[in-house]
């Protein structure tokens, strides 16, 4: 006897015979025959009487059906199961309309939900079809009914959430000492260890692309330069050896040679054993040159992802004060600097730069030339961006400027923002880790809901009431995801769960993953402090001391529950000013669907990126950075701090150093630098107007270089909606 039905959004509810009796009555008057009251009593009897107690819809309906075929009313039954199509079909609209949009390639939030993939094109049409059939599936079968009633009100966002049936990990800095000394196996061969810098060069390549397609977020190399650092060794004695076939001398002497610098210089004025020696530098320059050339280029057109993306990628460095790695760094900037095909700059790698006291920063530091190098080729290139290792929390006490291996004490970055480094569960170190997965919370939705109650103290009460349930809703989801997760066999990974990931050596093939997973992040995101404040207190945080203080406590508050969920589920909790691209403008539009136009908070097509001043706001890069700093040290998942710069920023690089010594100063964890750079694609013509939108030499369209969330783009044709909306708002910092 059935007692309870379970619906097709997963939810059980009471056995309510009347919904039978009504599906039977209205095919019935369908029909010439009309109604038959007894025969609709006799087949809900006996529905109900011989269904077990607990039943699907579908499996309702399926014995409604055949009791209907039975009887005498053939001609209900059609009429039955014609309508079961029909309402299966309206079902199933919203699905086919936008299968349809993907097909028909239109320009919508859908197709352009992310601006670094192409949905237009077959792989990548392939992968939103996928994607958005996946997603239900998800919230029938994978999420807790809490979880499930907190995406529907829109009090959180799941991130990535077509990879999770694929129990795929987000992001991971790869160890690629590793794969250089050992090689890997990545398809149908293995990849020998490399032994010349261009090798190393391919394989670092190799392995960013290969980790692309087996996680649903990021790829980065935490220390690019110590990496590479040992082969640019390698082809200086490669060098030497030719040298010596040609002069049929040995050189063996000058194979470990202390070089001060690996420097391209004029062999007019030298002779002897000082001409060879400065011979193979300038032929070991050469090499790491188009080593790097090779790297960004190829960086630049390797697809992943079926075809559709080329690789999230970036790469941290600027610590290595070897000559080797100091080469590295060199080339790398210069190659950046001179673009890739006509002059064009690359969009990713996303790059680092690792700023450092004693290293990297001060004229009297060894790498300050470089770090003078890197801030040109920001001015001319937007990258790289800017890595403060001497922020208090970003400080490792166990850094030792004479340990080779002192970047494992150095935290690194996803170019995004995505930042990894403490750990309760084995060592602290960026390397060989990543996030887990992540959620972001609707802060802005909880604000609205509390904004008439007239009481200011009251109101924020209640917030706060409205955050912690929220907070406690996204930690289990979490905690469910990574139970589903660990579940995951090691060989569904073949190169993350093999070389990458930390303790990854100690898994077979068939071994879950569940023993190492947990030494990465599980991410508990938020956005739009700017818009809950000002529905909290009427200003945001760049404008009232009060907001200000309001918003530190609301993120303390995360920070703290943060750590109490650590404790309670035995995981890595962090909270992340999440870098929303899609998510900006999908809370907005349901938020003002629901709750109308409220100015200063639903009145634009997006919401604030996470804790960042307003896009729109006015006020200078000190003010900006005073107010953003102290969410940095709150927000150990990850954070960036912007500022929009005017003019053309190739002639004054020095803009670039004024920013980086706002970070220093205000302990800022993360930073780069905006401003303007029009490309012509045919002619390569540079320039840093606005208003100028045709190369004034050939007449070609321009291509104006933008920053989204982190990452460039050469294009705003696959920016969604409400990105579009706020670089249009976006104003200078001065």
């Amino acid at each position: 006897m059935i007692l309870t039905v379970e619906k097709r959004d997963g939810r059980v509810v009471g056995y309510n015979e009347e919904k039978i009796k009504a599906a039977i009555r209205k095919a019935m008057l369908s029909t010439d025959a009309g109604e038959d009251e007894p025969l609709i009593q006799r087949i809900t009897d006996r529905v109900g009487i011989r269904g077990k107690e607990r039943m699907t819809v579908e499996e309702i309906q399926d014995s409604v059906e055949l009791e209907l075929m039975k009887s005498s009313r053939k001609d209900v039954a059609k009429r039955y199961i014609a309508y079961r199509d029909q309402r299966s079909i309206a079902r199933r609209a919203k699905t086919r309309d936008i299968f349809l949009e993907i097909i028909e390639a239109k320009n919508n939030d859908i197709t352009r939900e992310n601006a670094n993939m192409n949905a237009d094109s077959p792989a990548g049409m392939m992968m939103k079809f996928a994607s958005e059939t996946t997603k239900p599936f998800v919230d029938d079968y994978l999420l807790s009914s809490e979880a499930k009633t907190a995406l529907r009100n829109n009090y959180i966002h799941i991130h990535d959430k077509d990879y999770y049936p694929t129990k795929s990990l987000t992001c991971v800095q790869h160890p690629l000492d590793k794969i250089l000394k050992n090689g890997f196996s990545a398809g149908h061969a293995d990849s020998r260890p490399a032994k010349r810098i261009e090798t190393a060069a391919v394989m670092a390549c190799i392995s960013l692309e290969t980790a692309q397609n087996e996680m649903h977020g990021g790829q980065a190399i935490p220390a690019f330069d110590f990496y590479l650092a040992p082969y640019v060794r390698k082809a200086f004695i490669e060098e030497v050896k030719n040298l010596e076939q040609l002069s049929g001398k040995s050189l063996s002497h000058l194979y470990n040679v202390e070089i001060k610098d690996f420097l391209h210089e004029d062999l007019e004025d030298l002779e002897g054993e000082a001409r060879l020696l400065q011979h193979a530098i300038n032929k070991t320059t050469e090499r790491v040159h188009q080593a790097m050339e090779a790297f960004i280029h190829n960086m630049n057109t390797i697809h992943s992802r079926g075809g559709n993306q080329v690789v999230f990628s970036s790469i941290n460095y600027g610590t290595d004060t070897s000559a080797e790695g100091r080469c590295v760094i060199r080339e790398l900037l210069n190659s950046t600097y001179e673009g890739v095909g006509n002059g064009a700059t690359a969009i990713f790698p996303i790059q680092i730069w690792k700023k450092k006291r004693g290293v990297s920063y001060l004229p009297e530091d060894p790498n300050y030339d470089l770090y003078q190098l890197a801030c040109k080729v920001t001015a001319r290139r937007f990258f790289p961006n800017f890595l403060n290792l001497d922020a208090s929390f970003n400080q490792d006490e166990a850094w030792n400027p004479e340990d080779p291996k002192r970047y494992l004490h150095e935290v690194a970055t996803m170019g995004c923002r995505t930042r990894v480094y403490e750990n309760r569960y084995g060592e602290k170190t960026s390397v060989g880790r990543g996030n887990l997965s992540f959620t972001t919370i609707n802060i802005v939705r909880l604000a609205i809901e509390v904004m008439a109650i007239q009481d200011e103290d009251e109101r924020i009460r209640r917030f706060f009431e409205k955050l912690d349930l929220v907070l406690d809703v996204t930690a289990r989801q979490l905690d469910d995801r990574f139970n589903f997760q660990k579940t995951a066999l090691a060989k569904q990974f073949p190169l993350v769960m093999s070389v990458l990931w930390n303790g990854s050596e100690t898994l077979s093939a068939d071994t879950p993953v569940e023993s190492v997973i947990n030494q990465g992040t599980l991410g508990i995101g938020f956005i739009g402090l700017a818009e809950c404040l000002i529905a909290l207190t009427g200003k945001h945080h760049g404008e009232s001391e009060a907001a200000q203080n309001l918003g530190l406590r609301i993120i303390s508050h995360m920070r703290s529950r943060a750590n109490e969920f650590s404790e309670q589920y035995g995981h890595n909790y962090s909270i992340l000013a999440t870098p929303a691209e899609g998510l900006a403008g999908r809370f907005t539009k349901r938020d003002r669907k629901t709750y109308g136009v409220i100015p200063g908070v639903t009145d634009k097509d997006y919401y604030t990126n996470s804790n960042h001043i307003p896009v729109y706001y006015h006020c200078s890069p000190r003010h900006k950075a005073k107010i953003e700093a102290p969410y940095h040290e709150l927000t150990r998942g990850g954070h960036i701090f912007y500022v929009e710069i005017d003019g053309d920023a190739t002639h004054n690089p020095k803009a670039i150093m004024q920013i980086v010594d706002m970070m220093d100063k205000y302990n800022l964890g993360y930073g780069s630098v905006n401003h303007n750079r029009n490309h012509c694609p045919k002619c390569g013509y540079e320039n840093a107007s606005k208003s100028q939108h045709d190369c004034p030499k050939c007449g070609t369209p321009f291509e104006t270089i933008q920053r989204i969330t982190g990452y460039l783009v050469g294009t705003t044709d696959r920016w969604n909606s409400g990105k579009l909306a706020e670089l249009r708002d976006r104003i200078v910092h001065k």
